[in-house]
């Protein structure tokens, strides 16, 4: 099954920044051995959400407004799609991400497979 990890900071990376450059480089190793690892299908991160434009559509017109939308919560920063025999093993998975252990959070939800 594909789950979607969805990656939110919630500070992390400014803790990143503050680590020696050793250990930065280190954390920068784990995020690249993440994206390259087995089962990882695809993986991102993302603009800042202030540079986001968020879509709707209204009695048959399009309106945008720039940013996400109002009283869309915790900002996800990236992504990861997992290919996963189970939601036990995207879990595990999705704890090895280093913003999990730095104040951040990976949300793991399964995917609509069609």
């Amino acid at each position: 099954m594909k789950y979607m990890l969805q990656v939110r900071f919630n500070g992390a990376d400014a803790m990143i920044r503050k680590l020696p450059a050793d250990e930065r480089e280190k954390v920068t190793s784990e995020f690249i051995a993440i994206r390259n690892a087995s089962g990882v299908l695809d993986g991102n991160q993302l603009q800042a959400a202030s540079e986001a434009a968020t879509v709707r559509v209204h009695g048959g017109q399009v309106q945008v407004t720039e940013g996400p939308p109002i009283g869309a919560g915790a900002e996800v920063n990236g992504y990861y799609i997992y290919d996963a025999p189970d939601l036990d093993a995207a879990i595990a998975f999705a704890a090895r991400i280093p913003v999990a252990r730095m104040g951040g959070t990976v949300e793991v939800r399964a995917m609509v497979e069609r």
